[in-house]
């Protein structure tokens, strides 16, 4: 993504879009993250746009891939593992958020 020509031309058919998404997630990957352990509301929203942006991403993708775009299989991987694991920590931070008393920020 930073490095020169030859570098990126290593990594084969990246598709721009989802290579700048996740590089853009990583950061609130780490805020959710960071929020959840310290156990805050605003933290199981913060997962659940996560989850809906990631799943925004993969269907751009397939789109991308229908209409002849090239790509590098390991995406199609990549994207299923974010993808599941951040459905599944939406879901167990919602019914964590369900449990427990509201209790401030």
């Amino acid at each position: 993504m930073f490095g020169s020509l030859e570098t990126r031309a290593e990594f084969g058919n990246v598709v721009p879009f989802v290579l700048w998404f996740n590089f853009s997630a990583g950061f609130v990957y780490i805020v959710a993250g960071a929020g959840l352990l310290l156990s805050r509301r605003w933290a199981v929203y913060t997962s659940l746009l996560v989850a809906v942006s990631t799943i925004l991403v993969f269907v751009a993708f397939g789109v991308h891939v229908i209409g002849g775009g090239g790509f590098e299989r390991r995406t199609i991987g990549a994207l299923t593992i974010r993808s599941l694991f951040w459905i599944a920590v939406a879901i167990v931070s919602i019914r964590a958020l369900k449990r427990t008393p509201h209790s401030g920020p």
